[in-house]
């Protein structure tokens, strides 16, 4: 299946997949591997770990030599010069989050980068195309990560921006097949990113009990974890997030607390693991290159029949 559309010409990819770029796991295994799959890896830059980040870019360039970006979190990378250090390293797709769009789109943009940023209102998309960005990464509430307390679905969300405003489209959250990514075309997006099926997948550096949580996952588990200040968190459900969630404690500072165990070590109790509600659909560990595959082939399949049901359809 060929795609030809504003979101892969502007990123130069054969395939409009985005890997979502999660904090000390989107670096050059996974992010390569996307891209060597013929989508768009992203490198994070949340972890704040910005000589690590250097390397990873530096590894990708040895990796694959397909496009690939650098996500820019505000809210977590304080550094003044993070700017400076992705147009240094020669990038030339930034996804942006996490913040005021205004702060870093004009440098970046004056710099021939191509931005987009991750909106999950119908008000922050305004004000990130008023910023002058490329495209937006239209997240609904059902993905893991870093949320809006107030959280809106992909279903309502995509197509409320997309007829409000005449920019390119990358719809996130609930998105791991080729059928959800032809209901986020349908919706009007162009493209989509995936997170938490990126996290599942053979060559995501976390711990395989993450992973087999993941695909162990019914459609209910995953929460919603609010907090008083800053952002909510969509995680895998355990023993640990439920008392989270029952007992009001703050759920950013359990996360930062352990990150290491519950990534790297395979210790869910141990922290927040991060999950979309996608996870209720994953069935398998399955390498990058298979997902994408097998997601471009549905996504076909998809079209096929809905046409099909159409022109057989009583008149």
């Amino acid at each position: 299946m060929h795609f030809d559309n504003r979101v892969t010409r502007m990123l130069g990819v054969e395939i409009p997949i985005l890997q979502a770029p999660m904090g000390w796991i989107a670096r050059s295994p996974l992010a390569s591997a996307v891209s060597q799959a013929g989508g768009l890896g992203i490198i994070e830059t949340s972890s704040g770990e910005l000589d690590a980040i250097r390397g990873e870019i530096q590894k990708m360039r040895q990796l694959t030599d397909r496009p690939f970006g650098v996500n820019i979190a505000q809210a977590f990378v304080r550094d003044p010069g993070i700017v400076d250090f992705v147009i240094e390293e020669g990038v030339r797709f930034v996804t942006t989050s996490a913040g005021n769009p205004n702060q870093y789109t004009r440098a970046l943009k004056d710099a021939g980068l191509t931005v987009f940023h991750v909106v999950p209102t119908l008000r922050a998309a305004r004000k990130a195309v008023d910023a002058g960005v490329d495209g937006l990464v239209v997240e609904g509430g059902e993905g893991g990560g870093f949320k809006n307390p107030s959280p809106v679905s992909t279903l309502v969300l995509v197509p409320l921006i997309r007829e409000k405003l005449d920019v390119p489209i990358v719809a996130a959250g609930g998105i791991c097949d080729g059928a959800s990514m032809a209901a986020a075309f349908a919706l009007g997006a162009e493209g989509v990113q995936m997170g938490t099926r990126m996290v599942s997948a053979t060559e995501s550096p976390v711990h395989e009990n993450w992973k087999q949580a993941i695909v162990a996952a019914p459609d209910t588990g995953t929460l919603f974890l609010r907090n008083e200040k800053g952002p909510a968190l969509r995680a895998l459900r355990t023993a640990r997030t439920e008392a989270i969630a029952s007992e009001g404690r703050n759920s950013m500072a359990e996360l930062g607390a352990g990150v290491r165990e519950v990534y790297f070590g395979g210790d869910l109790e141990a922290g927040v693991a991060l999950t979309g509600q996608v996870a209720g659909r994953i069935e398998a560990v399955e390498p990058v290159a298979e997902i994408l595959a097998r997601t471009v082939r549905e996504f076909g399949e998809t079209i096929e029949r809905l046409q099909a049901e159409i022109a057989h359809s009583p008149a």
